[in-house]
């Protein structure tokens, strides 16, 4: 049921809105539905005042059917059960048509009700129903009119059927025009939870970027220099006089030196990006591609695969974030595809989108979020790779990146 329809006491929300009884309406449609019911009041009251003043012969009789129909009418729009089911719905019309057609025939004057039993008909009963239901009743103010002896004219027909014409294009055409409405917010709640869902993927994607940022750094600065330094106390122990007294001292700052190490080498694992830590490279990245949102991207792998370094590993799935974030927020692709191959010497991995596509030599603003381009090239360069991009505007973007394979031996 209607929300509003507890708060108005009326059980018709869906004369306003039919195809979705469950959104509130607005004022203007409130607005609306009680014009409609002070039109079909009026005009019943018009036909009782009507007959009194014109002292028919039947007045009384004409009172007593105006007042049936508007008590009919007052019972269907207070009944809940009307709005709930639509059995309960065409019975209450029924009833009223009835009465309506007692007042008809006891008065001419009753067949001005007709327009707003147009639309009463319209909203409750199904489509083809409801024009049944409008084509009858229509038929019947006519033929009323014609009984009762009075001067038939073109308006006699044309007034009726006009009527029903207008009330079956209002009626239509605002439920159109409310599906469309409807359609529209389903698709805006639809880019909200998208944009939604982009953003989070995006601070995690700038989470796990800074994990590994502080993991690299660990491990370019800190790591290496006590590992210097270990070797170089190494050699100084080496090199001291048996008995030294120094050499106590030089060995516990290498034990030292090799426990801070170790600390190092673990903070750097605890910093490896999640998706790495218990998969291999390419299990990760067919998980990237499923979980990208708004965009459909497959993934396949060329060669035999091989173990590589974790830097390499890192490296590869970030360049694949960055381009599937750059084809998500800025191409606005539909299909991507990621193809990681295993050559003899090298390996690559390519990630091509059908997406709007750009000038790679045009100058481009910064991103401001710390991917693009010239990131995925730095990774590459600090490999001893390279990094392409492929592009035309319409005609969708190709970025590949290259890496040596680091010699056999210990990583």
């Amino acid at each position: 049921m209607d929300p509003s329809s507890s708060v108005t006491g009326s059980a018709l929300p869906r004369l306003l809105a039919p195809s979705f009884p469950s959104r509130p309406l607005t004022p203007v449609l409130r607005a609306l539905r009680l014009c409609l019911h002070a039109l079909l009041g009026g005009l019943i009251a018009l036909a009782a005042v009507k007959a009194v003043a014109d002292d028919a012969p039947h007045a009384t009789a004409v009172v007593l059917a105006a007042l049936t129909t508007a008590v009919v009418y007052a019972v269907g729009a207070l009944s809940p059960a009307v709005d709930r089911s639509p059995r309960a719905a065409a019975g209450w019309l029924a009833a009223l048509g009835l009465a309506w057609l007692i007042l008809l025939a006891l008065s001419p004057d009753g067949l001005w009700a007709a327009f707003p039993l147009y639309f009463l008909q319209l909203h409750l009963l199904p489509v083809r129903w409801g024009l049944t239901a409008v084509a009858a009743t229509a038929a019947a103010a006519v033929a009323g009119f014609v009984l009762h002896g009075q001067t038939v004219t073109p308006g006699t027909f044309i007034g009726p059927l006009l009527g029903a014409a207008v009330a079956v294009a209002t009626v239509l055409g605002h439920q159109a025009l409310y599906r469309e409405s409807e359609r529209r917010r389903e698709l805006i709640d639809e880019l909200l939870a998208t944009r939604e869902d982009l953003a989070a993927a995006e601070r995690t994607a700038g989470t796990l970027a800074e994990r590994e940022r502080l993991a690299r750094e660990i491990h370019d600065t800190l790591a290496q220099g006590l590992s210097s330094i270990q070797l170089l106390l190494r050699a100084a122990e080496r090199v001291l006089p048996a008995g030294d007294p120094a050499a106590a001292h030089v060995r516990q700052a290498r034990e030292t030196a090799q426990d801070n190490l170790a600390e190092a080498r673990r903070f750097v694992r605890a910093l490896t990006p999640p998706g790495l830590e218990h998969d291999s490279l390419a299990a990760a990245l067919e998980r990237l591609c499923a979980a990208t949102p708004g965009c459909a991207v497959r993934f396949g792998v060329s060669g035999t695969p091989v173990r590589l370094p974790t830097p390499y590993e890192v490296a590869l799935l970030r360049v694949a974030q960055s381009a599937l974030a750059n084809t998500v927020r800025h191409a606005a692709a539909t299909r991507a595809e990621i193809t990681l191959s295993f050559m003899e010497t090298s390996v690559a991995l390519d990630v091509v989108d059908d997406g709007a596509g750009f000038d790679p030599s045009a100058p481009r603003p910064g991103s401001g979020g710390g991917f693009g381009l010239p990131a995925m090239r730095a990774r590459a360069r600090t490999l001893g790779g390279t990094l392409s991009v492929e592009s035309a505007p319409g005609r969708g973007t190709a970025v590949a990146i290259t890496l040596p394979l680091p010699p056999e031996g210990p990583a």
